[in-house]
């Protein structure tokens, strides 16, 4: 296939994908094999989505995942984990073309998404696409200011970055000719420690398999882990790149997770509580 596919044209091969791996999978598991199923095209796996933040096969996915989570067809946990229900397993080919129909059957209100910011977005199909992003907006600002870095600042985020995440010894190199690589650390694990290189890519679009080779290359005599930060996303061959077989390890952290990490580790990212007053009628009724 020599275009991203619309949402709805995914919705089977994720029922085929499950199958396949068991029953269950992870959003990257379930991303690769789809892509696999419908032998996707490394430049189709590349476009992004106008939000950055990831490629639009796996913007369209999360709709279809979505749609058919609507119907019974898939369920998941909080741990990110999609898997088949019962009705799922047992439906064809012909009971997915009826999604679409079958959700906006639901109702407005049944169709509408709810953010992690509270506020409810409701999709809006264009040729048989999903054009709204179902993910928050402080993830599009974050990442548009993270952009906006310059390279040096960039650096200094990931070696701070890694610091809050537990590694020591972490140096920004980003040398010129140093085969792209941007900095050292140190991870200490119980009674072990592991040496890892590190490289950012700043700015927007995917990354593929060739910079993951490249990155390989440089850290060969150096190290024997990897990690690879990029505020864009990573095709499905640079994932599998990235974790070849009788290669040394490379770990990804897209845009995507990156935005998470900073909440979490609360590096430029506050959590504001909003106080919400309710008026309780009953109690006034009980007077």
């Amino acid at each position: 296939m020599n275009s991203v596919p619309a949402y709805h044209e995914l919705m089977w091969p994720t029922v085929v994908a499950l199958k396949s791996l068991g029953g269950s999978a992870t959003n990257e598991e379930l991303l690769t094999k789809v892509v696999e199923i419908m032998n996707l095209s490394p430049e189709v796996q590349a476009i992004p989505h106008t939000d950055g933040r990831e490629t639009k096969v796996g913007y369209n996915l999360a709709w279809a995942k979505t749609y058919m989570k609507k119907v019974g067809f898939v369920g998941n946990s909080t741990r990110g984990v999609w898997a088949l229900t019962s009705d799922g397993e047992a439906c064809t080919e012909e009971d997915i073309r009826t999604v679409p129909a079958r959700v906006r059957k639901l109702g407005l209100e049944s169709r509408r998404t709810q953010t992690h910011d509270g506020e409810a977005v409701e999709p809006e199909v264009v040729n048989g696409e999903v054009v709204n992003s179902p993910e928050p907006y402080w993830k599009d600002r974050l990442l548009d200011t993270l952009k906006a870095l310059s390279p040096d600042a960039f650096e200094r985020l990931a070696q701070r970055l890694l610091r809050e995440a537990g590694f020591i010894k972490v140096e920004v190199t980003g040398k010129s000719g140093d085969g792209g690589i941007d900095g050292i650390g140190v991870l200490r694990v119980n009674l072990l420690s592991f040496q890892v290189l590190f490289q950012c890519k700043r700015y927007q679009g995917s990354v593929g398999a060739s910079a993951i080779r490249d990155f390989r290359g440089a850290m060969v005599g150096r190290s024997d882990k990897g990690l690879m930060i990029t505020t864009g996303t990573f095709t499905s061959d640079a994932k599998k790149e990235a974790t070849r077989d009788g290669a040394p390890a490379i770990d990804l952290i897209d845009g995507d997770q990156l935005c998470d990490l900073l909440r979490q580790l609360k590096l430029g990212v506050r959590t504001e509580l909003v106080e919400k007053m309710t008026v309780d009628g009953e109690w006034f009724e009980k007077l």
